[in-house]
């Protein structure tokens, strides 16, 4: 059997040439303009903060907790990477075509601050504009209604 001989520069240009990998993709991108649905609580549970949803990505973790009396949904609010979103009433500005494109009819209501209530909720998240938005709806009737945002 031939015995193989390689100098320590021939093994180590061996070993680079097994091992070697294509270069990783260029890192994507968040899109423009995305929306995570969540829904509402089970009614019946126990009092207290309760969790309502969890969507989690390589851009980040949005939570969304409920404030539970009654059994009932009181007031739901959004969680963005660990950081407990109460927002302004007036909300920063959004895009339209990104508020339409995610089914949120124009001009959108708003509900009353520490009430954000639903059958279901939306997290709007804008990046087409200076500064990336996110901002959370809640369903009334068919309507998409204002609860908080805030810049990221």
């Amino acid at each position: 059997m031939p015995t193989v001989r390689l100098s320590v520069a021939g093994f180590v240009v061996a070993v680079a040439a097994v091992c070697a990998v294509a270069a990783p993709a260029q890192a994507k991108e968040p899109p423009a303009c995305a929306a995570v649905s969540f829904r509402a609580i089970v009614p019946g549970g126990p009092d207290g903060e309760q969790d309502a949803g969890l969507y989690k990505s390589r851009f980040g973790k949005i939570e969304i907790k409920a404030d539970v009396r009654g059994g009932e949904g009181t007031n739901y609010v959004m969680v963005l990477n660990g950081k407990r979103i109460e927002g302004p009433a007036n909300p920063p500005k959004l895009s339209e075509s990104c508020l339409k494109s995610k089914h949120v009819k124009l001009p959108f209501a708003r509900q009353p601050a520490g009430s954000c209530t639903g059958g279901r909720f939306r997290v709007v998240i804008d990046r087409s504009g200076g500064k990336a938005v996110a901002a959370l709806f809640g369903l009334k009737g068919d309507d998409w209604a204002y609860c908080s945002a805030t810049t990221l």
